[in-house]
């Protein structure tokens, strides 16, 4: 899998699904495989069942296989689909054939990337770049930091960075764009950002082994001339309620390269003073819905008892979505440090050249 990497774009080749002749399954649930077999049966394929596995073959040069693909597709439930590992035309030699079951992907997620399920394209085919937009001091209205979010250009149109790793996560390729959004928001940022701080989103479930995960991000920071302490990653609060051990790993490997912690879209959804106590963020960022449901007394209350908090704690306090400058009064008299918003600026691309192409990264 090659790149390309400049200042501020970023085109990536994922390895799509071809047509294949053979299609080897395995499952731990037992009502699933039947049904499978069912529906490889009813378009011309023939099967060969044992206990957990599913072997079936196509002697249609693969035009069974992608009906069969289709079919499935209706035929389960996500929940089903997930339950189902699938590697297409396997090797016959048994160790190669273990490997290939275990390093397979779930059968849903073969499906988004033969895009039966998600429109695979949208990613596969997208020019990746970061967007900007500013984050102030309320006391001044100076410019402090910027957010990096992820877009992509894709066959003449714009992609939300939303629909790129809605498509990512949908084909078990999220820890791979979770890395390259990383890159692409600091390279983006070199030669422009001055003393300012980097927000960059990020997915700590994909970081499977932080101590080898996190090199290419470090990397990116020192070849963008940063110091590492400009680098704020953003976990969101849903994000953080999934996994508290994991996190809490991830977490330490951030902050030992130096990098600091912004736990995102608090009291977005269900906000608890024991998720600040545990991740202990050095910002806290209150969630646009709440900032937008201001003037409300019970909105008032939470950011209020969110703030108080977060200081408590040494924590700055950011208000996402101000919008008008009624909103930036309002969190700046309830305890908001900082603020992001239209009222201060949009996303944009940087504007400054892209720096020259480095060799091609062979990650996957």
């Amino acid at each position: 899998m090659a790149s390309t990497i400049g200042a501020a774009r970023r085109r990536e080749e994922w390895d799509l699904p071809e047509a294949a002749t053979r299609v080897l399954l395995a499952s731990a649930a037992e009502h699933v495989l039947p049904a499978v077999a069912a529906v490889a049966r009813a378009v011309g394929l023939s099967t060969f069942a044992a206990p957990g596995l599913l072997d079936l073959a196509d002697e249609h040069d693969g035009l069974a296989v992608e009906l069969f693909f289709d079919r499935i597709s209706r035929a389960l439930t996500g929940a089903e689909a997930d339950a189902v590992r699938v590697a297409t035309d396997p090797a016959n030699e048994y160790t190669a054939l273990v490997r290939a079951l275990l390093t397979a992907p779930t059968l849903a997620q073969e499906l988004a990337r033969r895009g039966v399920t998600a429109e695979v394209g949208v990613l596969a085919e997208a020019e990746l770049w970061s967007a900007y937009q500013p984050v102030v001091d309320l006391a001044g209205r100076s410019v402090v930091a910027y957010e990096a979010l992820l877009r992509g250009d894709s066959d003449g149109r714009a992609v939300d960075g939303g629909d790129l790793f809605f498509v990512a996560d949908s084909a078990g390729w999220l820890p791979r764009l979770d890395r390259v959004g990383r890159e692409c928001a600091i390279a983006g940022a070199a030669g422009w950002l001055g003393d300012a701080d980097l927000f960059v989103n990020t997915h700590p479930t994909s970081v499977l082994r932080p101590d080898a995960d996190l090199d290419s991000t470090e990397q990116a920071v020192a070849l963008a001339g940063l110091h590492p302490g400009q680098l704020v990653l953003e976990v969101g609060e849903r994000a953080a309620v999934a996994d508290r051990g994991h996190l809490l790993a991830v977490l330490e490997s951030y902050r030992a390269r130096g990098w600091r912690v912004a736990l995102d879209e608090v009291a977005a959804g269900w906000s608890s003073a024991s998720l600040l106590d545990v991740v202990r963020p050095e910002v806290v960022k209150l969630g646009r819905p709440l900032v937008a449901a201001l003037p409300d007394d019970g909105a008032r209350a939470v950011v209020r008892t969110v703030a108080a908090h977060a200081h408590r704690l040494g924590a700055v306090v950011v208000a996402e979505g101000v919008e008008d400058e009624r909103a930036a009064e309002e969190v700046t008299a309830l305890g908001a440090d900082l603020a992001q918003g239209w009222l201060f600026g949009r996303p944009e691309a940087p504007a400054v050249a892209p720096a020259a192409e480095v060799s091609p990264d062979p990650t996957p």
